[in-house]
């Protein structure tokens, strides 16, 4: 029984009821009704793992989210990420929760990834870390391209969060499973996961409403926003890195 995840998701439907968030969700029917799968997810929002949960419902499946260890060692979140067993990652050791999720996915479960790792500030798709396939195949499951627009409005990296009632289009594309055969080529299949959700993120920007003004921080350098481009993001993202090393060994 789901006596925590299922109560979590009430309150969360109550909430996005709240903020007027309104969800036009494509390829739900992808989502496998029973049996494993790599829920693959584009990451521009901290909202990211919620809307992609959100999105699995029709199919009566829930998420088990891989997310940063740390957020299990919290008071608060802690209880309910273990309650709704979702899997701890530990970026300098993540062999142990490479297993976890395989052995998740090998019981019938659905595994939600982020191949991006962080979220991409250009908004733009990343190169995707190679775990995401890898798990896939170790675990003999096909991989969900998920892609989501619209969450960088309500709440990214280096800008203020816009948590009360803003009516923010979010869109949420789940294209058709991707087989990930036991002997394939990885890297090919990884290049392919990122062609397919690169050209489902285009074609939800191309539909979304115009931007105009202050919002054009939330749109790619590409499509005449204000955004990062990707090269300026990565040396941010380096910059970034290096302050968080440097204040541990210093």
């Amino acid at each position: 029984m789901e006596y925590v995840y299922r109560p979590v998701l009430a309150l969360a439907r109550v909430v996005f009821t709240a903020q007027g968030i309104r969800f036009d969700i494509r390829g739900a029917e992808n989502v496998p009704r029973t049996g494993g799968a790599v829920m693959a997810i584009n990451h521009t929002g901290y909202m990211d793992f919620t809307y992609a949960g959100y999105a699995a419902l029709p199919s009566r499946r829930l998420v088990r989210f891989m997310a940063k260890e740390s957020i299990f060692g919290h008071r608060v979140s802690g209880p309910l990420m273990r309650g709704m067993k979702h899997i701890p990652v530990d970026r300098n050791a993540g062999a142990a929760s490479f297993r976890a999720a395989v052995n998740a996915l090998k019981a019938g479960e659905i595994v939600g990834v982020f191949p991006e790792a962080t979220i991409s500030l250009s908004f733009e798709l990343k190169e995707f870390k190679s775990g995401t396939v890898r798990m896939a195949q170790a675990a003999g499951v096909p991989i969900l391209p998920v892609t989501i627009w619209g969450s960088q409005r309500v709440w990214t990296k280096n800008h203020p969060r816009r948590l009360g009632r803003t009516n923010t289009p979010v869109l949420i594309t789940i294209g058709e499973p991707i087989e990930t055969p036991r002997r394939g080529d990885a890297e090919a299949i990884n290049e392919h996961l990122h062609a397919v959700m690169t050209a489902q993120l285009h074609e939800q920007q191309s539909r979304y409403p115009t931007l105009t003004g202050d919002d054009l921080k939330f749109v790619p350098a590409r499509l005449g926003g204000t955004a990062p481009t990707p090269e300026e993001a990565a040396l941010r993202e380096a910059e970034s890195m290096k302050r968080t090393r440097d204040e541990f060994t210093g």
